[in-house]
């Protein structure tokens, strides 16, 4: 009686709104529950919808995004010449409509290659610290503990951008209290990785890691943020390597 008792509290945990709800409110018995009966499809789908859905709330914006940042980089401008800039400039006041549907299309897909990636060297580095934990464990955590940025700063963003007219403009990170700061300086490339959601994600995370891996909840956000570090500096790095191409 009293392990059927248990087994139905545990699923009553893991339905599809106990478990989003619990990654916000309750992330350590949400994630204990995660670990011992991991599920993901259908958090998966949905958030990868979402993030179709933000795609498509903000690409009418991006054009004119382009547009500023054509008229505002006179070295650009120089080194593309007359025609390339008018080129370039007629190109996005009037944009293909594969240019929309492409970019609604990528990011679901990118995001989902994302995952796979980063669940793989999680795992790799949580293999320092313990023999225990499996790949699809760590998956499912890794896409629970990410609705908070999917789902909620999502929707903060896509807020921000139809109110400001502008995706470039638009950040919840460190870059938000230097609004003068430059979308295209390095400063700009290194506070955006400082992402008040993200490290959320990150934060619960550890909780995740720490049921996973079967150590303590320190270790579990010492290894949580190491990994948030180090994809940090990739993204820096691929930002600044890509200012460098651009100039």
């Amino acid at each position: 009686m009293g392990k059927s008792k248990e087994r139905k509290e545990g699923e009553s945990k893991l339905t599809f709104f106990s478990r989003l709800l619990g990654v916000f409110f309750n992330p350590k018995d949400t994630f204990k529950a995660l670990s011992e009966k991991p599920k993901w499809a259908d958090m998966l789908i949905v958030l990868l919808m979402l993030v179709a859905v933000y795609a498509t709330m903000i690409a009418p914006y991006i054009p004119q995004d382009q547009i500023k940042l054509l008229e505002s980089d006179a070295k650009g401008r120089a080194k593309m010449g007359e025609e390339g800039y008018n080129q370039r400039l007629k190109f996005w006041e009037d944009p293909p409509a594969f240019v929309a549907i492409t970019g609604i299309f990528m990011q679901p897909i990118s995001l989902l290659i994302g995952f796979l990636i980063q669940t793989l060297i999680i795992l790799g580095i949580g293999r320092l610290t313990s023999t225990e934990g499996k790949y699809i464990q760590i998956f499912s955590a890794f896409i629970h503990a990410n609705s908070i940025n999917l789902v909620l700063g999502n929707a903060l963003r896509a807020f921000l951008i139809s109110s400001r007219e502008s995706v470039f403009q638009t950040t919840t990170s460190l870059a938000l209290f230097f609004p003068r700061l430059e979308t295209m300086s390095p400063a700009y490339v290194v506070l955006t990785q400082v992402d008040f959601f993200q490290l959320w994600v990150f934060g619960i995370l550890g909780f995740a890691l720490s049921e996973i891996f079967k150590i303590e909840l320190k270790k579990g956000l010492i290894l949580s943020f190491s990994f948030w570090f180090i994809r940090s500096l990739f993204y820096i790095a691929i930002g600044l390597l890509g200012m460098k191409l651009g100039s």
